[in-house]
């Protein structure tokens, strides 16, 4: 983790409790995606603030610009304590098509094969296509899941 030179952006652990986390959450709504509503309401709840083994929540910084969020839970629909989630993922449209949301993802990606041996993500239809890019591959039948990439045991 650190800064990306080649997008001027720095990823770090995040907590969803600035102004900054405020204004990309008013964004996403404004949007019509409600996952960093729910973010925020996970946290100030206490049902969700990532800090369950393995779990993480990242965000992008554009300068004092929070840029993006995605984050990692222990998959919540499976028995199996061994399968991670692609959580929130969300990007401000300014930082759009700059390798930002493969650049989150990559990093859950990365810190998921230290923990699970799958990670699951339940995409909307437009996000399809970045997922497969990114390795994952479709699933069918499944009613919370629509990608999956599987690890190797041992990494």
């Amino acid at each position: 983790m650190g800064e990306t030179p080649e997008v001027g952006y720095v990823l770090k652990r995040l907590r969803p409790t600035t102004p900054a986390f405020d204004r990309l959450k008013d964004e996403s709504r404004l949007e019509g995606y409600w996952m960093l509503v729910r973010l925020a309401d996970g946290w100030a709840s206490g049902r969700n603030k990532f800090l369950k083994r393995g779990e993480a929540l990242f965000g992008a910084w554009h300068g004092r610009e929070l840029a993006g969020v995605c984050g990692l839970n222990i998959e919540p629909y499976a028995e199996d304590r061994d399968q991670g989630r692609v959580r929130h993922l969300f990007v401000g449209a300014p930082h759009r098509r700059a390798g930002l949301g493969r650049m989150l993802v990559e990093t859950v990606i990365d810190r998921a094969r230290r923990y699970f041996t799958v990670l699951n993500t339940r995409a909307p239809p437009e996000a399809f296509v970045f997922y497969e890019r990114l390795g994952f591959q479709p699933v069918l039948g499944e009613e919370f899941v629509t990608h999956r990439m599987s690890f190797e045991k041992g990494g």
